[in-house]
């Protein structure tokens, strides 16, 4: 039976045109199957018939006070959750959110080509993964370093690209755990283009699987 995910994609800010594209390769990862939804109601129903809750480019303020009670309940009781790209945008006012995330968004440079280079193997999101990953993204900027909060899986290489501004420590991609819950991120995701690329479509397969706690990827 395929894990189900709730892909939540409300945006209040600034809004991707790559959102079809990115909800559409979700509902086609193999092993699950994707409610989706922009409704902030959504968050403030029972949410433990689901693997995992996935942030896909969402921006801005985008919970009710009770939808921000129910998942806080819901990653603490063992809840999976997965931000991608600009869920790092999201909930700017809500400090458990941050913490929960691990880091928020400060500002990004260009969408461009550049490297990415992956510090740990050891995870179904980057397992598959060369170790200098070339791919072409916008390279977050964070306000704060998670190093040390969180486990780092990749990073980005600022001399492969232009305009950077975090220096040599940029993680790009971890992962947490918050209570009995586990939270996946990935800056990356920008573009429609990312979301046909079949090294990004594992990346992202194997940390929602590692979130929800699917299969063999759930270690």
């Amino acid at each position: 039976m395929n894990a189900r995910l709730l892909v939540y994609t409300r945006t209040t800010a600034y809004r991707h045109d790559s959102i079809p594209d990115a909800v559409t390769a979700v509902r086609a990862l193999d092993g699950f199957t994707a409610d989706h939804s922009e409704d902030p109601a959504a968050l403030e129903a029972p949410l433990d018939g689901y693997a995992a809750v996935v942030f896909l480019s969402t921006s801005g303020e985008v919970l009710t006070p009770a939808g921000r009670e129910r998942l806080t309940a819901y990653v603490g009781a063992g809840g999976g959750f997965v931000g991608v790209h600009a869920a790092a945008c999201t909930e700017y006012d809500w400090p458990y959110y941050g913490e929960l995330l691990g880091a928020r968004f400060a500002r990004h440079p260009a969408h461009q080509p550049g490297k990415a280079v992956v510090e740990d193997h050891d995870h179904p999101a980057t397992r598959h993964l060369p170790t200098v990953w070339d791919f072409t993204d916008e390279w977050y900027d964070f306000r704060t370093n998670p190093r040390g909060r969180v486990r780092v899986l990749a990073g980005a290489d600022e001399s492969s690209y232009e305009g950077g501004g975090m220096g040599a420590d940029h993680p790009l991609v971890w992962c947490r755990e918050e209570g009995a819950g586990r939270v996946f991120y990935t800056a990356l995701g920008h573009a429609s283009e990312a979301y046909r690329d079949p090294d990004f479509l594992a990346h992202l397969r194997g940390g929602i699987a590692w979130a929800a706690r699917v299969g063999r990827d759930a270690q």
